[in-house]
């Protein structure tokens, strides 16, 4: 019989819905999953959207407490589990940053309170080292690390694309760099980038997502297919946030399908930059090193690919299987 467990909706393109819905996809053969509706991500006006949030969620949890089986959750609504329902409970932390409170003065509190009770978790997981160095030190011991993982023959195939058919498919000239600056969202960094390069001759700046920011250069709001041509079409990737963020999904996928970046050493960005030995971003230089990170040797490139494709889904299953076993056997 499949084991039970209960978790946020993942819905929505944000890195932690994308890493949610690979946990079900790879584990759906072996694990019976339902879900709970994923409020915040209804709300159009962001001022106090966790608020409203929790208070919608309240009713279901209080609802699951004598429910069987198991929790696969990352969302602040964990502070409405009793301590019960949190030793069934795998919690999976992307990062924590104050800067996109939208809930202030409230939610920085209600942070504190979740990392108070994440010891009283069966697990909690990071996606990168850094995130588990933070939690140790708040006295989280029971920390694991399963990486962002990736459809390496979904890559392989953009990979193979020519880049300058995908050039052309965008309207880009080929004989311009294109750098590719990340989501135009906020504090992503993306108005960085693009003031940093708005006088260098012959680059062009892109962006995609949603474009909460509302920036006025080249930007793109693609479905996963055709940002991924569009990631092909790059010569650079520049990623200068200002949050501290767990693994940059979009700073990885540019580096697999082929594109040569620049990363700032920022929380989970460090071990990213380091894993694939990108330089960081020098905003004062930031022309001159676009030109010499787009004439960056192959070699180089594939080394950077080699360092990210050993986690593949078939990493992730294992890892994801493995704890998911460990918690619902034990």
């Amino acid at each position: 019989m499949k084991p039970l467990i209960h978790s946020m909706a993942p819905y929505g393109r944000t890195g932690g819905r994308v890493y949610l819905r690979m946990i079900h996809d790879v584990t759906a053969d072996q694990v019976e999953w339902r879900t709970v509706p994923d409020y915040k991500r209804t709300y159009g006006i962001r001022r106090g959207r966790k608020l409203r949030h929790l208070a919608r969620l309240a009713p279901l949890i209080r609802s699951l407490a004598d429910a069987p089986g198991h929790f696969l959750w990352d969302d602040l609504s964990l502070l409405h589990f009793t301590p019960e329902m949190r030793a069934r409970t795998i919690f999976v932390l992307h990062h924590y940053e104050p800067l996109q409170a939208d809930s202030w003065p409230v939610e920085p509190l209600l942070w504190r309170r979740l990392f108070s009770v994440l010891p009283q978790c069966r697990a909690v997981v990071c996606v990168a080292p850094y995130w588990a160095d933070f939690l140790r030190e708040r006295g989280v011991d029971n920390v694991h690390v399963i990486y962002n993982a990736f459809d390496l023959t979904e890559i392989d195939h953009v990979r193979g694309m020519d880049a300058a058919e995908c050039k052309q498919q965008f309207g880009l000239p080929e004989d311009e760099i294109t750098v590719y600056a990340g989501k135009a969202v906020h504090w992503k960094g993306t108005e960085t980038v693009a003031d940093a390069l708005r006088e260098a001759p012959g680059i062009r700046v892109v962006t995609t997502g949603s474009n909460t920011i509302g920036f006025s250069g080249h930007h793109y709001d693609l479905p996963r297919a055709q940002y991924l041509r569009l990631l092909r079409a790059c010569d650079v990737g520049v990623f200068t946030p200002r949050m501290r963020e767990g693994w940059s999904r979009c700073a990885a996928e540019a580096l697999l399908v082929g594109v040569p970046s620049l990363i700032r050493p920022v929380a989970g960005l460090t071990d990213l930059a380091h894993l694939t030995a990108q330089p960081a971003p020098d905003l004062a230089q930031l022309a001159a090193q676009v030109r010499t990170r787009a004439a960056c040797p192959p070699e180089e490139i594939k080394t950077a690919y080699d360092a990210l494709a050993r986690y593949d889904l078939e990493y992730f299953e294992g890892a994801w299987t493995s704890l998911l076993a460990q918690v619902t056997t034990s």
